[in-house]
């Protein structure tokens, strides 16, 4: 049995999505799995499905998938191009969607350009906060601070980012995260011309998925975690390997909106493993 399905990205988190509406997925774990290996599927950070909303306050549903066939509770940049998927496949003409997700139900605005959704803005909800303190002394690395944006993050200010390849697959089954973690190594850097607030350079380690290019809720929760500690204030630029999102924390209703691009990448059709 063969599947319609899209590819997107949004800054480089790469997903399948399929429409669940019209092709329902019986075994999504096991699809994950098969088509995201990058040598002998298609090649992503997971699967997502967009299906109708189950309850009346949302106007549609996800499900998503990482890589391992975990159930994740939600994801920045899927919900972006879950937006730009609807609007530009013509499901809806909506430039306000109510996107429900394990983690509630989340709202898209869509700036439309020349009738394409050139980029959007998710309001990702209230920051959890709680007090991890993790040190690994081998890697000298100083206390992190943990963020939960629906899912949950650990993140960690250091001059070297790129020991989050070694260091995320050891802090994500650290025993302090018992639902496992996702983990972020951030950096301060130059804001670019014109922008508003501080900016930071990430990089990411997703639970089930490894380093990715992007990770939407984890540039929220850096952006928080870097207001909390000082590093920044209310808004910030953050940089990650596959591009930039702007996150504001608002002080009005402490929620935190992400605003970044999404882009689509090719169509296919997938045999069911």
């Amino acid at each position: 049995m063969l599947v319609p399905f899209t590819k997107m990205h949004g800054c480089g988190n790469d997903y399948i999505y399929v429409n669940a509406m019209q092709h329902p997925i019986v075994h999504p774990e096991a699809c994950a799995v098969a088509w995201s290996d990058r040598h002998k599927g298609i090649g992503s950070d997971g699967l997502v499905l967009i299906d109708r909303s189950y309850v009346s306050e949302a106007d549609f549903a996800m499900r998503i998938f990482n890589a391992d066939g975990s159930e994740a509770m939600m994801c920045g940049n899927a919900s972006r191009c879950i937006g730009k998927y609807l609007y530009e496949r013509g499901l809806t003409d909506k430039t306000e969607i109510r996107l429900l997700t394990l983690s509630g139900v989340k709202t898209l605005r869509l700036h439309i350009y020349n009738n394409k959704v050139e980029s959007v803005t998710v309001d990702m909800g209230e920051p959890v906060l709680e007090d991890e303190s993790l040190f690994l002394a081998n890697r000298g690395m100083t206390k992190g601070v943990f963020v939960s944006m629906g899912n949950p993050h650990y993140v960690i200010f250091t001059d070297d980012i790129d020991q989050v390849d070694e260091a995320g697959r050891i802090l994500e089954y650290h025993p302090a995260f018992p639902q496992r973690c996702n983990i972020e190594f951030a950096r301060s850097i130059e804001a670019p011309s014109g922008a508003v607030g501080g900016a930071f350079r990430t990089r990411v380690w997703e639970r089930g998925s490894g380093i990715t290019m992007a990770c939407g809720t984890g540039a929220c929760a850096t952006a928080v975690a870097a207001c909390l500690s000082g590093h920044a204030g209310r808004e910030s630029d953050i940089v990650m390997d596959g591009g930039t999102l702007h996150i504001e924390w608002r002080e009005s209703d402490n929620h935190v909106y992400m605003t970044g691009p999404a882009a689509f990448v090719f169509d296919g059709e997938v045999e069911i493993p």
